[in-house]
């Protein structure tokens, strides 16, 4: 009995000698998942964020069935990859003219009721876009006028709610907050065109175009239930052109935020290759045209998952340094993409990087812009910020197709990619103090 008794304490030991070491690991991975997995806290901490949020998750989703259908029905009417390209130059006009226009009262008056007011402008170019598909055949003016109008509405719309993002969450939630608008964007940019081809091709275009009103009914909903939010008291704020002036004159002397927009576009412009997707399918891959949407989602899965696992970012304090870092990233995964060859799988895996790399670099702009701008200079300056993030894309598709004409595509992708690993570190070596801005510091 004795020796049988002497002997339990160093079995019970034993035994959990082999289990602690279990527990610690699971405890760890559980603490690891934690600290990588999105943060949802915003969308708890404020009612009206977590409607606006889900407003936007219904919107952009539908927005993805008219872009799809407008692409496709111009190509239905006229035969003309020429047509179809111009729906681009039309967005981009739409968007600088809605931006100089809301430049002039965004930050005048109560940002809910401006709100409201880009839904039912959004409303109303849909509308001109479903009434026409029921009708039949529309004239191609009536599509480009549609599309001008969503354009500019968008230069309405998206900087509004960015400005009132800081009034409705506390400074230290807003890395969280635009890591959730990530999710929204290129979930939405993953799946959406997926299904909105199915629509369209078994359905028709009214079918797509209805979808995508009853998205913006939704969110025109959320903007109808939220608080006011009129000009803080005490700020007198200009209308009219004057307005704009004093926007962009905000920019006057203020590295971190002219270097927000500067390495952006240098991403932008030289790091998107997408013009080129259509010819490297066939002619660096030596794959059916059928399978090019594989490269177009590519950057959409990595940044969808970059977004997912941004639980991170609120503890990261040098946010210039991360921008510089993650363009870096992107650049190097485009230029990678370049020299893969024919290795189709390993291309999409480097453009899945960059597409995480940009997200990342996009969540910490964000901030940067809602820290450092004053609350009766937002509306404007995130007009500036949405006009820069949208319209660098449609030059980077110009500058991709005059390179790969004068050599090949394969050296307009590398020589993109390189050259915004250097961009970024010109930045860095210009602007010391993007480099060195810290969270919270002045822009």
């Amino acid at each position: 009995m004795v020796g049988h008794d002497s002997q339990r304490p160093d079995g019970d030991k034993k035994a959990g000698d082999e289990a602690f070491p279990s527990k610690v690991g699971a405890e760890r991975g559980r603490s690891l998942v934690r600290r990588i997995a999105l943060d949802v806290s915003p969308l708890h901490a404020s009612r009206d964020f977590r409607r606006l949020w889900l407003g936007l998750l219904a919107s952009t989703f539908g927005s993805q069935f008219t872009i799809v259908a407008t692409y496709v029905q111009v190509f239905h009417l006229t035969e003309s990859t020429a047509a179809v390209g111009f729906l681009g130059l039309v967005g981009f006009l739409g968007l600088v003219g809605g931006t100089l226009a809301g430049s002039t009262f965004l930050d005048a008056f109560d940002r809910r009721k401006i709100l409201i007011c880009a839904q039912l402008g959004y409303l109303a170019s849909s509308g001109l876009l479903f009434f026409g598909a029921l009708g039949g055949d529309p004239p191609l003016a009536l599509i480009y006028v549609a599309v001008a109008g969503i354009a500019a509405t968008s230069a309405v719309d998206s900087p509004t709610r960015s400005a009132m993002t800081p009034r409705l969450l506390g400074r230290e939630q807003l890395p969280a907050a635009a890591a959730l608008n990530q999710i929204v964007w290129n979930g939405a940019g993953l799946v959406g065109p997926a299904l909105a081809g199915v629509v369209v091709g078994t359905l028709g275009f009214p079918w797509a175009y209805g979808i995508d009103l009853i998205s913006v009914g939704l969110l025109l909903l959320a903007s109808i239930s939220i608080r006011p939010m009129p000009p803080a008291e005490g700020e007198r704020t200009a209308v009219g052109w004057r307005a704009v002036r004093e926007g962009f004159a905000f920019l006057k002397g203020r590295q971190v935020l002219q270097s927000t927009f500067v390495i952006d576009i240098i991403a932008m412009v030289f790091g998107m290759p997408r013009a080129l997707f259509p010819i490297l399918i066939t002619s660096q891959f030596h794959e059916s045209a059928t399978v090019v949407g594989l490269l177009f989602a590519a950057p959409a899965v990595g940044a969808f998952i970059g977004a997912a696992t941004t639980g991170w970012v609120g503890r990261v304090r040098h946010q210039g340094l991360a921008v510089i870092w993650a363009v870096v990233v992107w650049g190097a995964g485009i230029a990678a993409f370049g020299v893969v060859g024919a290795h189709l799988w390993l291309g999409l895996f480097f453009l899945a990087v960059a597409g995480a790399a940009d997200v990342i670099s996009a969540i910490f702009r964000n901030t940067i812009l809602q820290v450092t701008v004053p609350e009766n200079l937002r509306g404007r300056l995130f007009g500036i910020h949405i006009l820069v993030v949208t319209g660098g894309p449609r030059l980077g598709d110009l500058e991709a197709g005059l390179v790969a004409a004068a050599f090949s595509p394969m050296v307009s992708v590398v020589s993109g990619g390189l050259l915004c690993i250097a961009g970024a570190g010109l930045v860095a070596w210009r602007v010391p103090a993007f480099r060195r801005y810290h969270a919270g510091d002045p822009g």
